[in-house]
């Protein structure tokens, strides 16, 4: 008897000495850090595109606010940037054809005029010599010699600055008129834009917080969004725990509540100490200080993780 007692204290030994300890685990939880889109322009919300719970890609549309100021707007700015591009592609270029020809044609008949006259003036000076024209008829002809001739120089500087356009500093003047209406139309696709979202990534929609029709005001959040790489977790470890890890350290295993593991790497490592807080009260911990970490999992694994959720953090090889 006593012999067999032995033996079974022996195998129970040896055993015991092969039983390999389960790896201690830390309790903890799911927390997203929400992407809140909210506008910078106020107006009624004419429509919502996504709904809580939805997975949407970049760049989708999120919701819509009334512009229909900004368009009309808009329009009126690019009315506007036209007439004024015509009015300076006029001075660019000078008169146009049809006001040249005009001018070309009183010009002729001016040089036609101005000839005649001098013509004149030279028989006249003549026969003033002769004593056969008064010096009042000679007095007249002069006066109508200079003044074609005077007609003839405007004329002619009238085409030349019909044909080289306006002057430079009303041009200039046009140009920065012009530039003055694009900066009314860029702020205004701006504001357009801020009335249409778009999503800046990939997230689920986590929540909506307005309906069509409401009146949203400036900032006010409309949509909030999670994308999974804002999901982290927070749990807490003892101080002896706390000192072996390291930023970045990558062998931490989440374990959910189906008993699937997941891969995550330590981002955080809380350098105050804290009583346990109440969500993962213990007996055996109550009265021991604990340090908070944040990990994250990856980008494939985190749709697996809600906010809210507890997990258990196991430290494999800590």
């Amino acid at each position: 008897m006593i012999k067999i007692i032995l033996s079974f204290l022996f195998t129970l030994l040896i055993l015991s000495g092969c039983k390999k300890d389960e790896p201690v685990s830390y309790q903890g939880y799911v927390e997203g850090e929400y992407v809140n889109i909210a506008s910078s322009q106020s107006g009624r919300l004419d429509k919502v595109f996504v709904k809580r719970g939805d997975f949407i890609k970049t760049s989708a549309p999120l919701f819509v606010l009334d512009s229909e100021n900004e368009v009309d707007q808009l329009h009126q700015n690019e009315s506007e940037l036209a007439s004024a591009q015509s009015v300076l592609n006029d001075m660019q270029k000078g008169s146009r054809p049809e006001e040249l020809d005009v001018i070309k044609a009183k010009l002729t008949q001016a040089k036609a005029d101005a000839d005649n006259f001098q013509e004149q003036l030279r028989r006249n000076k003549e026969l003033y010599k002769a004593n056969a024209l008064s010096k009042e008829a000679l007095d007249n002809t002069t006066a109508s010699a200079l003044r074609s001739a005077a007609l003839v120089k405007e004329l002619q500087d009238s085409l030349k600055v019909a044909t080289i356009g306006d002057r430079h500093d009303r041009i200039e003047s046009q140009k920065a008129k012009i530039k003055q209406i694009q900066a009314l139309i860029a702020q205004t696709q701006w504001r357009l834009s801020e009335k249409a979202l778009k999503a800046p990534t990939d997230a689920m929609v986590f929540d909506t917080l307005y309906r069509e029709g409401e009146f949203i005001p400036v900032g006010g959040v409309v949509v909030r969004l999670l994308p999974p790489q804002n999901r982290k977790i927070r749990f807490f470890v003892p101080q002896n725990i706390s000192e072996k890890l390291a930023i970045g350290q990558k062998l931490l295993i989440v374990s959910r509540s189906d008993g699937h593991k997941i891969p995550a790497h330590v981002t955080y490592i809380s350098t105050e100490a804290e009583y346990t807080p109440p969500i993962i009260y213990s007996n055996e911990t109550k009265d021991k200080l604990i340090y908070m970490i944040e990990a994250y999992p990856s980008l494939e694994d985190a749709p697996l993780l809600h906010p809210g959720q507890p997990v258990e953090v196991t430290l494999e090889h800590v």
